[in-house]
C-alpha cells in the first residue's frame, strides 16, 4: 500500500488540525531506481533532497500561534521518499497542537520524518524575522535557454539527444525550462536545473532538447533528477557530475533534489525568484 495510487494525492481530503504522524505516506525509492539501472546496494551518486516548508504553525503553552519556516534535508540513501500531499497534511496537523517550544516541534519532526523515510532527516526551523533580508539566488552557470532552436519532443525523455564533442571541459550549465508532471494528479511541476560536470564537452543544444523532453513526463521530483543524472552518466561519461533541481513550491512546500559523484558535496539552499 505504498504506491502513489494509494497516497492522498488526487483524493478528497479532510484537513486535520491536530498532530498525526500517521498522515505521512512513504513511497519506496527503489522501484523507480530499478527503471534507470540503480541497484539498491550500490548507489552511483551521493545527494540530498532539500524541502522548504512555508506553512508551519503551532500553539505555544499559552495557546498563542507560532509560525516558522522549515528546512528539511532527506539523504538520498533513505529508502523512501515522503509523498508531498501527505507531508502537507502532516504539517497542517500541528496547527492546534500546544508545544512547549520550537525545539520540541523540531524533535518531533525529526523523529517522524526519519521514521517515514527510513533514515536520518535534518530539520532547521526559522522564525520569519530570521529570514529578513534573505537574498534571492538563481542557480549560477551558463544559461542554455537563450539558444535559438526548434523543439518538437516533449515526452518521454530523450537521452539520445545527449551528445559530447571532442575535448575536455569543466563547466556549469543551467536551464529554467524543466517541467515534469505528478504521476498521480498530472499537475505540472516547474523547476530550474543546474548541471555541473567535468569531461568531454556536452552538446548544449542536445542537452536543452533533452531537458525539454521531460515536459510531459510523469515522475516525482527526486525521480526526475536521478533520471537526468543517470542519462548524462550513461551518454556523456563525465568524470565528475552534479545535478541540482530547484522546483517551485506547491502546497507550501518546494522540493530541491541534488545528486553528485562527489561524496563531499553539500548544496546550499538559495531561494529562487520563482520559489
Amino acid at each position: 500500500m505504498s504506491s502513489p495510487d494509494h497516497s492522498p494525492l488526487g483524493k478528497a481530503t479532510v484537513y486535520a488540525d491536530r498532530y498525526d504522524a500517521g498522515l505521512l505516506f512513504p513511497i519506496p525509492r527503489q522501484g523507480k531506481r530499478d527503471e534507470i539501472g540503480v541497484s539498491a546496494g550500490a548507489l552511483p551518486f551521493h545527494g540530498v533532497d532539500i524541502w522548504n516548508g512555508y506553512e508551519l504553525s503551532w500553539l505555544d503553552a499559552r495557546g498563542k500561534p507560532v509560525v516558522a519556516v522549515a528546512e528539511f534535508r532527506f539523504p538520498a540513501t533513505t529508502p523512501n521518499i515522503v509523498e508531498s500531499k501527505s507531508f502537507k497534511l502532516y504539517l497542517n496537523g500541528f496547527a492546534q497542537e500546544r508545544m512547549t517550544d520550537a525545539a520540541r516541534v523540531r524533535d518531533t519532526l525529526v523523529r517522524d520524518l526519519s521514521a517515514a523515510s527510513g533514515g536520518p532527516v535534518d530539520v532547521v526551523l526559522r522564525a520569519p524575522n530570521d529570514l529578513d533580508g534573505t537574498p534571492l539566488g538563481e542557480p549560477e552557470g551558463i544559461l542554455l535557454d537563450t539558444q535559438a532552436l526548434d523543439f518538437d519532443s516533449y515526452g518521454p525523455p530523450r537521452p539520445d539527444f545527449l551528445l559530447t564533442h571532442e575535448g575536455d571541459a569543466r563547466e556549469v550549465l543551467v536551464s529554467h525550462l524543466l517541467r515534469s508532471n505528478c504521476p498521480v494528479t498530472g499537475q505540472p511541476d516547474w523547476g530550474s536545473v543546474q548541471i555541473a560536470y567535468t569531461g568531454a564537452p556536452i552538446d548544449r543544444a542536445g542537452l536543452l532538447r533533452y531537458l525539454v523532453s521531460f515536459r510531459r513526463h510523469t515522475e516525482f521530483h527526486e525521480q526526475c533528477v536521478e533520471r537526468i543524472f543517470m542519462d548524462i552518466e550513461a551518454r556523456c561519461a563525465p568524470r565528475e557530475l552534479s545535478v541540482y533541481a530547484r522546483y517551485t513550491r506547491r502546497g507550501g512546500l518546494d522540493i530541491n533534489p541534488f545528486r553528485s559523484t562527489d561524496p563531499a558535496a553539500v548544496p546550499t539552499n538559495p531561494r529562487g525568484a520563482r520559489q
